[in-house]
Formats: structure tokens, sequence, C-alpha cells
């Protein structure tokens, strides 16, 4: 394993530094990738593996495979695999030496680092010097908060008086903007950040006489990433100035994007999947109250419009969101579309109402830890039911306005995707409004088939029901003898059972060498001594580079392991190792349970390794034949020609032949 070198910046100076390869190693060893994704995608176990949603894709059925066994992951959806540092470098977009830095912080391990000379030094990419220089910032308003006489007086004071306790304020991170023109701008310019970086992560505005704060004069709440980086921020102001917005957040960036992000992620997902459940509020000092009391377990959109990237952050760790509102009824109005949206990814969502004029955060201080526990799970209502409830109340006596509030509750029902789920809410909602279930159902079918028909262009009275018609699938141009699928199961027998015996017959020209008929073989012996005897390459590049890997290990008389290449520095080899270890499929332990035993392929690994270099060859030799025989209409009128084209065809032939009577032979074996 190779040493890495990389760069990386603590304040501005930018340094090299190299990964030694033994550390490196400790990182691969001591990283339990179940942990790990763990702290991203909600994970359930399943057998010996662990499953849960993509978070590479949109999907509601969970098809994102973990296996601790093998330190990998696989998407059996989108296709998406890797080793534990594959999975931080695809998701957080580091790169290698970035990914293996996280998971060495994560688990303690320190990372030897050695400077190089000035001339060594290198150019950080653009994403990883907006990360630091955010941080960079972060670290020097929360000094402001602390340490300067503006911030402590104004801003330090607010928030005591809200009663937010200094260790809180620093966990999360809280700063003061001084109320200068140019404070920040000029500090971040002064240790070597560049003004156009300055301008990209928004925290400045370029003026005629130059770089301005954005955020002057207020307490900062940096946003954070799902690994703690800072990616933005948002800052509330404390004068009473009517001309100014309260909040000002970060404009979006190459790191920013607010649709995607939700204030307190970072701090929020382990209680998120310990509680299996998500607490939405709308901002942030309603986040940090709720953390500071011991409910953790809460996020905030930020005070805007949810959307469905921040509702599918939220499935990644739960299917459970619980939204917490404040008394405003023209509030919780305004957010039924947002609801909806949350319904139609398939989650369970409920509405918790707190008594009017209070907002979590003000209930929060005015309340125990235990009591704000008690009032939410006793308050907690589905949404559909509390939707119905409130708006039956407002058209009470009101015929025209009832009509329209059915069809706004089953307007809510038909985004709906389990079709079980949206039966129990038909029935409960008749109960509730007094309206016959079938008057529902109806009105469930023509939404339907509305959508039906805006799909096809079908006219409406053409639709007798809302099945769905599948395209004709496009067809495939496939190549019949093609090797690629058996030079893969070769590969893959190898990488699972190479080190494994298996007992072969000796042909009659072996049996004088030893007293025996059969002998013990390594399977990596039997397939390698073949290949190598036949000079056989394999035509799948990225297989070939990886059989020839190895070969050159096995001739040290060594065995490569499974993590050789699920941890290699090809991520090429990692994936394509990876997809032929994995499957979508396990045998239940029920089975054993009930004493009904089933063979597995390690069970039957001479047949299952016989049968797999036979297919091999036959294919191969399929594949000869083919160009044996377009060789032979080729040529001209030279009969030698012909001939030996001919007797080359033959004995291929009738090779392929036995090997068609052995493999019978074998599948009956």
């Amino acid at each position: 394993m190779e040493a890495v070198s990389f760069c990386f910046n603590l304040a501005s100076p930018i340094v090299t530094v190299l990964i030694k390869p033994e550390t490196i190693q400790r990182i691969l060893e001591t990283a339990r990738i179940e942990e790990v994704i763990g702290d991203f995608v909600s994970l359930k176990k399943r057998g010996s593996n662990y499953l849960g949603l993509c978070p590479f894709h949109n999907e509601k059925t969970p098809s994102f495979s973990v296996s601790p066994a093998k330190g990998i992951y696989k998407c059996f959806g989108c296709g998406k695999a890797g080793n534990v540092v594959n999975f931080i470098i695809e998701h957080e977009h580091y790169s290698y030496p970035e990914a293996l830095k996280f998971l060495a912080k994560k688990y303690a391990i320190e990372v030897e680092e050695e400077q190089m000379t000035p001339e060594m030094r290198q150019e950080l990419d653009e994403r990883e010097s907006m990360f630091t220089l955010n941080g960079f910032v972060t670290k020097y308003l929360s000094h402001n908060l602390f340490h300067n006489d503006e911030g402590k007086a104004v801003a330090l004071s607010y928030l005591k008086e809200r009663d937010f306790r200094e260790a809180t304020i620093e966990k999360f991170g809280l700063g003061y903007a001084l109320d200068k023109w140019h404070d920040y701008s000029d500090h971040a310019l002064k240790n070597g950040y560049k003004k156009e970086l300055l301008l990209k992560t928004g925290l400045s505005i370029d003026k005629e006489k130059g770089l301005i704060d954005r955020f002057r004069g207020r307490i900062i709440f940096p946003i954070h990433n799902l690994t703690g980086k800072v990616i933005g921020f948002g800052g509330r102001i404390l004068s009473a100035e009517k001309s100014t917005a309260k909040y000002l957040n970060s404009p979006e960036s190459d790191i920013y994007n607010k649709s995607k992000v939700l204030y307190g992620i970072y701090f929020a997902r382990n209680a998120i999947v310990k509680q299996d459940n998500c607490f939405l509020v709308e901002g942030y000092t309603d986040v940090i109250s709720l953390h500071q009391a011991g409910i953790e377990n809460v996020v905030a959109s930020s005070g805007t419009s949810l959307t469905v990237d921040q509702i599918r952050l939220i499935k990644r760790y739960t299917p459970n969101i619980t939204i917490l509102f404040d008394g405003d009824p023209a509030g919780i109005k305004a957010s039924f579309r947002g609801i909806d949206l949350i319904l139609e990814q398939g989650m369970n969502v409920k509405i918790v109402l707190f008594p009017d004029g209070e907002d979590p955060d003000s209930y929060v201080r005015s309340h125990r830890s235990s009591e704000v526990e008690e009032f939410i799970k006793a308050q907690a209502a589905d949404f559909i039911i509390f939707k119905t409830r409130l708006m039956l109340e407002e058209t009470a006596g009101d015929p025209a306005g009832k009509a329209a509030l059915i069809k706004e509750i089953v307007q809510s029902i038909s985004v709906i995707p389990d079709g079980i789920t949206r039966s129990v809410y038909v029935k409960e909602c008749s109960t509730v409004m007094e309206v016959p279930e079938q008057t529902l159902v109806n009105a469930l079918n023509k939404i339907f088939r509305n959508r039906f028909r805006k799909k096809t262009d079908t006219p409406p009275e053409v639709i007798e029901d809302v099945a769905v018609l599948q395209p004709r699938e496009t067809q495939v141009e496939f190549d019949p003898l093609t090797l690629k699928n058996h030079e893969g199961d070769l590969l893959r027998i190898l990488l699972m059972y190479g080190s494994q015996t298996i007992s072969i017959e000796l042909d009659e020209t072996e049996l004088d060498k030893f007293d025996e008929k059969e002998m013990e073989v390594r399977i990596a012996d039997f397939l390698l001594d073949d290949l190598l005897r036949e000079q056989i390459h394999f035509e799948d590049e990225t297989y070939n580079k990886i059989l020839s890997e190895y070969i050159e290990i096995w001739k040290n008389g060594e065995l490569p392991s499974e993590n050789h290449f699920t941890n290699h520095n090809d991520p090429e080899v990692v994936s394509t190792v990876i997809n032929l270890l994995s499957s979508a499929y396990q045998l239940s332990e029920n089975w054993k349970a009930n004493k009904i035993y089933v063979k597995t392929e390690e069970d039957q690994l001479k047949l299952v390794v016989i049968s797999a270099w036979m297919s091999f060859k036959s294919r191969l030799i399929n594949k000869q034949l083919k160009a044996l025989t377009e060789e032979i209409q080729k040529q001209g009128n030279e009969e030698a020609d012909i001939y030996l084209l001919q007797q080359q065809f033959f004995e291929l032939k009738k090779i392929a032949n036995q090997i068609d009577r052995e493999l019978k032979r074998t599948f009956t074996y």
C-alpha cells in the first residue's frame, strides 16, 4: 500500500502531508462499515447484513445492503458499491486522503503528518478551501462572542437571556459578527484567504471600495453538513430596524444548497435513528432549546418551505416525522402542502400544536424537560386526522365548505403511495367527517384517473380504470458468446473460495505418480494452473486486471483476501469486486430453526468449481469456433489454408463436444 500525499489547511498556511501506509492499514482495520454508514443511513439488521434506504438515489423500498463481514456496501437499486472509504468519498465528495482523515478522526486514530518543503506545497481544491474558510470564520466569530466587548455585551448577553448555556453555544458553534463593515473579511484576507473565496462562500459582498461583511451586527448560526463541516451561515439581527431582515442566510454556493440542508441534522442524526422519529421545527433557536433540554432528535427547515430533498434526508434515518407548530392556525394551513410532500414519500406524519403564543423555544424555556416530552407525546396527532378535525371546525354549518374539505382531505390521502395505508385513512376519515366511505373512494378514484390521463394524454371517457401501462422494454444488443459472465463467476470463486480444497480425479497419465485415484487441491491452484497452461486471458479489461494481480500474489506463495481488492486504491477494482461478491438474496435463518437444511454453494464446492470452469471453456471454444468459421468463409481458393482451418475447427469441435458431455454429467452428479 502506498503512502498518500494530500493538502489541507488549518488556518491560512497550506501544507502538504503524507499518510503512512501503516496508518492507512490501521484505519481500514479499525473502521466498522456499519457504524460509519449508520451515521448517515438508518440501518436495520437483516441476517448477517444490514439493510437501509440508499443515500445515493430516491427509493421507497430498501435495497441498500451493508455487509460487516466483508466490509462492503452495495445498492441493488442504483448499483453503487464500495468499502467504508469509498462511501465517505461518494457521499461527502471527499478525496481519498480526506476520507481517510475523516475515519481517523471518528476512531481517534492519530494520523502522522510530515510537512513538506514550500516548493512541494499544493493548492487546495476550491470546494475544500470553502469548507476551510467557513471553519476559520466560525472560530473567529465564536471568539468575538466570548471575548470581544461588543460581542459579550450585545450577543452573549442576549443568548444567556434566552437561557442558552455556554456549553450549548459552543457545541453549535454560535458566534457574533461585529457591527463593522469589513471586520471578518479583513481578518480572513490578512490570514491568506483569497477575495474570490470570500465571495463564493457568500461571506462577503463585493463593493466599489472593497469587500464588506454580509452578516455584520448579527448573531451567527453555523449550518453544518452531515459530517460536521460548516457549509453556510444564518444570521439574526438584534437591532429593531424594520428595514432590515430579521434573519439572513448564506447565498447558495458549491457547498451550500438550502433546499437540501436541514439545520441541526449533524447533531440530531444518531438520536433520530435511536428514537426512530424526527422532530421538525421552524427556527434555529427551537432546535438549540430542545437539544439543550435533552430532546436531540430535532431539525429545522430554517424558515424555508420544506422540500423533497429535505424530506428524503430525514427518511434516511427514520420514516417518522413529528412537526412541532406554534399556536398560529394560519401558519399551520400554509404548511399543509409541504406536509403532503412528506406523505408522498411514504412517511408517517404527526402534528404537535403548542398553546397560543408559545413556540417550541418558549415552551422549553418555561417547562422542565420531562414536561416537554410528556406534552409532545400526549399532543402528537396523526396529520390527516388532525387536518380533518381542524378544517371541520372551520366549515361547521357550511355545506360548500365541507365539500371543499372532503376534496382536500382526499387529495392528501391520494399522495400516499401505500394502498393499504390509503384504505385505512379513507375508513377513518369517513367516520370523522360523517361521510359514506364509498364517497371518499369515488373521489379518490377520480383523482387517480385524472393523473393517469395527464400521464398518457388519454381522453377520460376511454379510461375505465387506473391500471398503469408498462412500456415495452428497449431491445438491447446481446452477444450470445460473451465471456464476461463466465469470467466474473471464475473470479468470484477465486476470491471467495481460492484457499479451500476440492478432491479431483486423476487422469490415466497421472495415476502412476500417486497411490490414490483422487487428490486434494486448492481451488486457486486448480483454476490458475489451467489458465496459465492454456495462456488464457480474460476479455473484460477490469476482470483481467484483477486476475493478473491475483496471479502475481499467488506466484509468491500467497493468496489475496477479499479485503485486498475491496480496499484497493483503484475505485473501479473495488466496485467490480464488490459487485461480484454481493448478493441481493440471503438464506433465512428460519430454515435452520425449522430443521430444514438447504445446500449452500459452499456445501457443493466441487460441483460449483468444475461446472464454472467447464462452462467457461465451452463458451471460449464456441467463440473460437465462430471465429474459425468466419475465417474459412473469408478464404479464397487456397485449399491448403482452408484444410488447415478445417482441421483446427474439427479438433476444437471434438473438445467442445467432450466438455458438453462432461457438463451434462456434472450437473446430474
